[in-house]
């Protein structure tokens, strides 16, 4: 993969977490960190100028103003401010999606709306007139948002893009399958020479047995000696034939192992396919529900959370459109006024948030709104009518709101792009049906409604850490597994009458975790022989963490997680079952249950002396190469200079802030020979941490370059006057330049 393969897929995800951002701020209840919102608008239009994006750029430019005159009380977040916002954010996400096909365009629209809350009375400004001096943008022709179209009532294609590593990763592991299977085709050879071995030999030996009958007194020497001979060659020939077998039996365990391996491979890499981020088919409704909103003239807050949990393709693909269903529903009927939400205590905007979670072994899916809230006597007034409620029947609210869910059920008094046919919320019900799921319906309080699915992870493929403890075996949630170590038995001690241990934790220091053996928590025993080091998985939940001693550790591996049994099982331990090999089964451990069994009173930090790269003689103990610290919050940026700095044959490691940088200098973790820092970056930024260096003596001669977007004559002055080395601006980035200012301070 080239540079720029690089840095666009590094973009992809950078600019996600930037609009996510941005989005999530503004939504948010209270003051707004105007600082982190300007950075990240900040940070995207410089990732968009390195992978040469101007379109986005320019949108990004504008965002930027924006925030900064909010945020020095030069206008108000208003509504105009926050529709121009939140249709920029749409367009650049839409921009970035449609270049990876090539045939992006941008439209006017979101710039338009930037200029107008900017400068009222000054004229529409295109891109290529906003963009900054860096960025030539061609001018691209205004294009209206995509009409909201009924969904078909045909099955969609299941289509999918699939990374290309996916694919060249799965091609491997075929490859190598079909590269182990001619040893198979060798071990059959070897078994038919064995057997023509064995038949000659057992020929030979006949021929032994027909002269070994005569009576010894009337054998004559010459016949004896023939027996002899022969025996003599049967005994080598068995002997050959022990040795022939031992080899068969080493090359056919070696040809099986290698079979198993590379199907291991082709499954993992096959399951791997399956296994992807809710976010791959659930990303874009956020944005089809504001341009839903948008075209019909309403305002509405789109938010999303959890969509970075994984679930299996098939699965996303059948819940796409009873989802955004579900989303049309909650706009068509929450829907209210500016002027009532403000009566009723509510922003002026529409509040819709899509969660995703996984409890136990149940994926659990949210619509979530703050409009109206079901109207029950409407809902009522609809069974009646259509005779699903008999007369004289007083149905409960919890059994009306189920009423929805019947096909053609609706409560619209007319039909329109969004609702009044009825068939949103059955379609998502019937998908509920099909996947052996639920719906619900509820009040929200103190306003809206929201929409419950909740399905079995059936269909969902996990990666579990397989370990054994009371002669069982046990899956763990790899997730929740930090690490996976051995502990000396002497590292053990007592706190409260509970054992617990020191392990290294984040930071440089010395964490005390409880240890508990997972046989005894599940009152099987321990199956571990006494002496010698002892198997433990660092365990991490919602409620804390512990170590958790277990007779072996197996393997890490990406299985169907099935629901729990029915019977025989504890449920506040047990959240599921994964079948390993053809039909063994094993029960998929809950972390927080465990934590909770344990009663832990809870971790204390301790920190220890950390030990620097010198020996003790105060001379570095083997020669290495130079190493950089490289300090950017933007994934692009730091993607960029590490592959610049690794072809120039440097050893680079990462931060993505100030502060992380500092702590991990003052960790020592590694010695590090220079570091590259930029100026805008949240908690520390690369002035402070200039500072921060120079006030501790032993970085006070450690080499800094300071490289940003910052490029006013007072930022290098100030840069330099706090002791950094060298100031580099990116917007006239030359790796040249700057691999010459490190191999001169180096």
């Amino acid at each position: 993969m080239d540079i720029r393969q690089q840095l666009l897929a590094a973009f992809e995800i950078e600019h996600r977490e930037h609009l996510d951002a941005i989005r999530t701020a503004l939504a948010a209840e209270g003051p707004v960190d105007w600082h982190d919102v300007f950075r990240r608008a900040h940070s995207l239009k410089g990732a968009a100028r390195a992978v040469d994006l101007p379109p986005v750029e320019a949108v990004s430019h504008q965002l930027e103003t924006l925030f900064e005159r909010i945020s020095a009380g030069q206008r108000p977040l208003d509504r105009e401010a926050r529709a121009a916002t939140h249709l920029a954010l749409d367009r650049i996400e839409a921009f970035v999606a449609a270049s990876a096909s090539g045939a992006a365009s941008m439209p006017e629209d979101a710039l338009a709306a930037l200029n107008a809350c900017l400068d009222p009375g000054a004229p529409a400004v295109s891109a290529t007139a906003q963009a900054p001096p860096s960025a030539a943008v061609p001018p691209t022709p205004a294009i209206p948002p995509a009409p909201a179209s009924e969904p078909s009532s045909e099955p969609a294609q299941s289509v999918l893009r699939i990374p290309a590593s996916a694919v060249e990763s799965l091609s491997r592991a075929s490859h190598g399958l079909w590269a182990a299977l001619p040893a198979q085709g060798s071990v059959g050879e070897r078994i038919a020479r064995l057997s023509a071995n064995a038949n000659a030999l057992r020929r030979r030996t006949e021929a032994v047995r027909r002269v070994s009958v005569s009576p010894p007194a009337a054998a004559e020497a010459s016949e004896m000696a023939a027996l002899r001979q022969g025996l003599a060659e049967v005994e080598t020939g068995l002997a050959a034939l022990a040795r022939e077998a031992a080899d068969l039996a080493q090359g056919h365990k070696a040809a099986v192992l290698s079979v198993e391996t590379a199907a291991r491979r082709l499954r993992e890499e096959t399951e791997r396919l399956a296994l992807v981020p809710a976010e791959t088919v659930f990303g874009g409704l956020a944005r089809a529900v504001r341009d839903l909103a948008r075209a019909d003239g309403q305002e509405v807050d789109v938010t999303t959370r959890g969509l970075d949990v994984p679930v299996d393709r098939a699965m996303l693909q059948a819940l796409k459109d009873p989802v955004l269903h579900a989303l049309r529903n909650a706009l068509s009927h929450g829907a209210e006024s500016p002027e009532i939400r403000q009566r009723r205590g509510k922003p002026a905007a529409l509040a819709i948030m899509l969660t995703v979670e996984a409890q136990g072994g149940r994926l659990v899916l949210g619509i979530h709104d703050d409009g109206r809230g079901p109207d029950l006597a409407a809902i009522e007034a609809t069974g009646r009518e259509r005779g699903l409620i008999a007369p004289g029947e007083n149905l409960e609210a919890e059994a009306l709101l189920a009423l929805p869910f019947e096909p053609g059920f609706s409560t619209a008094g007319a039909v329109d792009a969004l609702s009044g046919r009825g068939m949103g919320l059955s379609v998502v019900a019937e998908v509920a049906r099909t996947l052996h799921g639920q719906v619900q319906l509820a009040r929200r309080q103190p306003h809206g409604t929201s929409l419950i699915l909740t399905l079995p992870l059936s269909a969902a493929r996990r990666p579990v850490v397989i370990v054994t403890a009371g002669g069982s075996r046990f899956a763990l949630p790899s997730g929740s597994a930090e690490a996976l170590t051995r502990l000396d038995p002497s590292a053990l001690s007592t706190v409260a009458g509970r054992p617990v241990a020191q392990v290294a934790g984040e930071g440089g220091e010395d964490v005390t975790l409880p240890v508990a053996e997972l046989g005894d928590l599940l009152g099987l025993g321990v199956g571990r022989a006494e002496g010698g080091t002892i198997p433990v998985v660092r365990l991490r939940g919602t409620r804390g963490r512990c170590l958790l001693a277990v007779d072996r550790l197996e393997e890490v591996r990406t299985l169907l997680v099935l629901p729990p049994p029915p019977i025989g099982s504890d449920p506040a331990l047990v959240t599921g079952t994964v079948i390993l090999g053809t039909d063994t089964p094993a029960l998929v451990l809950d972390p927080d249950g465990l934590i909770d069994r344990i009663g832990r009173a809870g971790p204390r930090a301790m920190r220890h002396p950390t030990k620097g790269a010198e020996d003790g003689s105060g001379t570095i103990s083997e020669k290495r190469r130079s190493t950089i610290l490289v300090v950017d919050d933007s994934i692009t940026t730091r993607t960029l200079e590490k592959s610049i700095l690794e072809a120039a044959g440097y050893r680079v490691i990462v931060c993505v802030d100030g502060q992380e940088a500092l702590d991990r200098l003052r960790a020592r973790i590694e010695p590090v020979d220079l570091v590259v820092a930029d100026v805008e970056m949240p908690r520390l930024t690369g002035f402070g941490l200039v500072e921060a260096l120079r006030a501790e003596e032993d970085f006070a001669r450690l080499p800094i370059v300071l490289m940003t977007s910052r490029g006013d004559e007072e930022d290098v002055a100030r840069g330099l006057e706090l002791g950094a080395d060298a100031y580099l601006t990116k917007q006239k980035f030359d790796q040249r330049e700057l691999l010459d200012t490190i191999g001169q301070l180096l």
